[in-house]
């Protein structure tokens, strides 16, 4: 019986009521969210506004929050005696993704399409990667083009401009080196050493080719112009 009291108490005690910026001050607060739609978080909670706190399934609120665009994960707490906290861990794009209608959008490391947003970022084109595509297969081809980036060093984000993981056998990067465009052929491994490779003999290779725009680096002890 004590505990009914204390239940009921909780349930029907104006002091524990969520409130809403129309009752004059909105005790829902949200931190972390800079490209996921408050809006949109607000609407998760339409239906506790007026009620207990008490009376929030905070699992079921947690698992429609992770379902809003951008949120990669989220956290919701009770704040006694009447506010519901959210904190919100958003995305992090790797780089941009063309979709067959032409539209851009961004992706992040777990293969995770993002809608674009005002924020300029500097990131190089994903190509080899649908919508349609399995979430696992996008992670997977993500994860092989920041593999890729990591052995051609820390500023490669900024000077390449394209990765195509179509093919996992051969994966290729495009980029304006010394004024001119240029597609790489990188293979499956030893990216660093292949790209190194590329620069070293770069001045002879503009002489000798300037009209050269692929090379294969993937036989060890030559560059093949690719036509």
């Amino acid at each position: 019986m004590a505990y009914q009291r204390a239940e009921r108490f909780l349930i029907q005690d104006e002091r524990f009521t969520l409130l809403s910026s129309e009752d004059g001050e909105r005790t829902l607060t949200v931190t972390g969210a800079t490209h996921a739609s408050l809006h949109a978080i607000e609407q998760v909670f339409d239906g506790d506004v007026g009620r207990s706190i008490y009376l929030v399934p905070l699992s079921d609120r947690r698992n429609e929050l992770r379902a809003i665009d951008w949120i990669q994960d989220v956290s919701v707490a009770r704040i006694w005696p009447n506010r519901i906290a959210v904190r919100v861990k958003e995305r992090v794009p790797v780089a941009f993704v063309t979709l067959p209608n032409g539209t851009v959008w961004m992706i992040d490391g777990d293969g995770v399409l993002l809608p674009q947003v005002s924020e300029h970022y500097k990131l190089p084109v994903l190509a080899g990667v649908k919508a349609s595509d399995p979430i696992q297969q996008r992670k997977t081809r993500v994860h092989r083009m920041q593999h890729l980036l990591e052995e051609l060093g820390p500023d490669a984000n900024k000077v390449i401009s394209e990765v195509d993981v179509a093919d996992a056998d051969n994966l290729q990067i495009a980029q304006v080196y010394a004024g001119r465009a240029i597609r790489l052929m990188l293979g499956d491994r030893q990216f660093g050493e292949r790209y190194k490779n590329f620069t070293a003999h770069f001045a002879e290779i503009d002489q000798k080719l300037p009209d050269a725009r692929t090379l294969d680096l993937r036989i060890e002890d030559r560059i093949t112009v690719v036509e």
